[in-house]
């Protein structure tokens, strides 16, 4: 199905075809290609309300993802009609993760696509609340980020390494 990418900001040039490429093959490594998703790359300042109105933290983030099915993780959604094949909406923070990059010196596509792919476990169901979630929401990122890389000659790595 349909990947829709929608460029909502200004301050940062988002190559959306690399980027649409890539949460594309991960969506399939997830074993969830007949489902459509949106990605909307957003500013500091709807990602600022965004976060506010979601989870009381009126600053920017990375990532925000709001799953159109409320699955356990590692399950895919069990649609019942044609226009249930949706997974949700994954807001990527593009000017937070551009400023992020240019303080660590890393690479701004690749951290894109790292981020589209934590964005898309969270979709399905995947938390990173306690460390149990954690372990299994990293585990399945480098899984499908493996996908990814061999496809691209990448090594894109998971952002959460260090958060337990």
């Amino acid at each position: 199905m349909s990947v829709a990418l929608r460029n909502a900001q200004r301050a940062v040039p988002v190559r959306r075809a690399p980027l649409r490429r890539a949460v594309c093959v991960l969506r399939a490594a997830l074993g969830a290609s007949r489902f459509d998703v949106g990605v909307v790359c957003a500013g500091n300042g709807l990602m600022r309300r965004l976060n506010g109105a979601y989870r009381q933290r009126s600053e920017p983030t990375d990532v925000l993802s709001f799953p159109f099915h409320q699955v356990a993780a590692g399950e895919l959604p069990r649609p019942r009609c044609r226009d249930e094949y949706n997974l949700g909406d994954i807001f990527l923070g593009v000017e937070y993760i551009h400023q992020q990059c240019r303080a660590t010196g890393e690479d701004f596509d690749s951290v894109l696509a790292v981020t589209a792919a934590h964005g898309l476990c969270h979709l399905l169901g995947y938390q990173h609340n306690t460390k149990r979630e954690w372990q299994q929401m990293y585990q399945k990122e480098v899984e499908i980020l493996e996908d990814l890389n061999r496809l691209t000659g990448a090594s894109l790595r998971p952002l959460t390494a260090s958060l337990f």
